[in-house]
């Protein structure tokens, strides 16, 4: 086939994604004026066809141009899968739906970082050391007490995890590295708990070592020191499952984040803390935070949600409907169907009438019946429920980002380290097309006058 690029510039790709071998490197024809230029092509296990331009710079003096990197690959990876058309995600190979139903979280954890599904040993020896990791040195305790009541938990919780690294600095020895995993992934829902806590102003609430990871952090959120509490166990699961949705997405932003910066050289704490960072735009983990504030301003304007559909269609009207489409999906989003199914036997089992989730059912049902949604493919993803879970829980709303940053940590961590052993890797340094002003004389002061 060939793509016409520009009047004087012609990709020719010779075979096409379903015939070429895996094991086969095959070439495309870039024509930019006069000259011709082979190009390799990388074929990935699922017959993904990506043209390798790492010579293009140096042979022709030629850049790509793609901003939002929407089309370019910055690395080959084996941790994560994503088809956008069919609407599946899988890590490692295993599909999202029968890890979120079989698999508990520190299941996931495991599987992401170390590549497979664990032995019951090997399973049994992470839970120990998750638990047996989680408590903080004193002395952070201190700089919680520095930060105002008002503080953003994300923000809290980015500037803590960048602060590990003071207590537990970087080493060579893989050893100390797998140490400083278990630490991280041990610690954040303590930083996270610890972050809500100060933010209401109660007292801290350690974490236990009877307790799974999910058990362990409800109980730091929602203990009162001195008075006994039993974590229900529907909570317990609904939260594990929440976990697992998150815990990976290929190269999104706060993912490239973490790339990014660990291609540097910089250590798994400030790589992570960058993430985080990435993480708290309300384009990014912020967006199930903005789907309950929607539904929230719908369902105070009567519930009329048909409205909010038509405002949603109008070019010339701001306001946009959170929780539809995805950059990557072009169908369903896998994560939205389970958590939707979920999410009304929670409630129901809880007990909980929440007319905001009413509203999201309405306005799910009629979006799918609108042509306009329909032919832009925008269906619901995984923020447009997983808001409503959260509530249901008692989980506050500014702590939304932070449980995805929770989730998010197996998958950062299986990045980071994918990205560290890559004999390939090089430090991310894109480029760019200037279109600012040619070269000009300084002009004084006197003139400018």
């Amino acid at each position: 086939m060939d793509i016409i690029v520009s009047s004087a510039c012609i990709i020719s790709v010779h075979g096409n994604a379903k015939s070429i071998p895996q094991t086969r490197m095959d070439k495309a024809v870039l024509t930019l004026g006069s000259e011709e230029y082979e190009l390799p092509l990388t074929v990935g296990s699922e017959r993904e066809v990506g043209i390798d331009i790492r010579a293009l710079r140096k042979e022709s003096k030629a850049v790509t141009l793609d901003p939002g990197y929407g089309n370019t690959g910055s690395c080959e990876s084996a941790v994560t899968y994503i088809d956008g058309e069919n609407g599946a995600l899988r890590y490692r190979g295993y599909s999202i739906e029968e890890l979120a139903q079989k698999s508990s979280f520190v299941e996931v954890c495991y599987l992401l970082i170390y590549g497979e599904l664990p032995t019951s040993a090997e399973l049994d020896v992470m839970k120990h050391n998750l638990t047996h990791h989680s408590m903080l040195h004193e002395d952070m305790k201190k700089f919680f007490e520095g930060y105002p009541p008002s503080a953003h938990p994300m923000s809290v919780l980015s500037a803590m995890v960048s602060s590990l690294a003071a207590y537990y600095p970087d080493s060579e020895d893989p050893a100390d590295l797998d140490l400083n995993i278990i630490r991280l992934i041990a610690k954040l829902k303590t930083i996270a708990a610890f972050s809500y806590k100060k933010s209401i102003g109660h007292p801290y609430v350690y974490p236990r070592n009877d307790l799974d990871y999910s058990e362990d952090f409800l109980q730091m959120m929602f203990a009162v020191p001195a008075e006994e509490y039993n974590v229900p166990t529907l909570l317990a699961r609904t939260l594990d499952m929440l976990l697992i949705l998150h815990a990976d997405h290929e190269q999104n932003c706060s993912t490239s984040t973490v790339r990014m910066v660990g291609s540097s050289g910089a250590d798994l704490f400030a790589s992570i803390s960058a993430g985080i960072s990435a993480l708290s735009g309300p384009l990014h983990g912020k967006a199930n935070q903005e789907v309950i504030s929607m539904l929230a301003r719908i369902q105070a304007d009567g519930g009329n949600y048909k409205k909010y559909l038509d405002k949603a269609k109008d070019k010339n009207d701001p306001f946009r409907l959170m929780g539809f489409g995805h950059r990557v999906y072009k169908n369903f989003d896998p994560r939205a169907r389970v958590i939707k199914k979920t999410a009304d036997q929670v409630l129901n089992d809880l007990g909980i009438n929440d007319p905001l989730l009413a509203v999201a059912k309405h306005l799910e049902t009629a979006a799918l019946e609108d042509e306009y949604f329909v032919q832009r493919r925008l269906y619901p993803n995984v923020d447009f429920y997983s808001g409503i879970l959260y509530r249901a829980m008692g989980i506050p709303t500014d702590m939304f980002t932070v449980m995805f940053a929770m989730g998010r940590m197996p998958g950062w961590i299986a990045q980071w380290v994918e990205m560290r052993n890559d004999p390939h890797n090089r430090i991310h340094r894109p480029r760019q097309i200037y279109t600012g002003a040619t070269e000009r004389a300084y002009v004084p002061m006197s003139e400018r006058d």
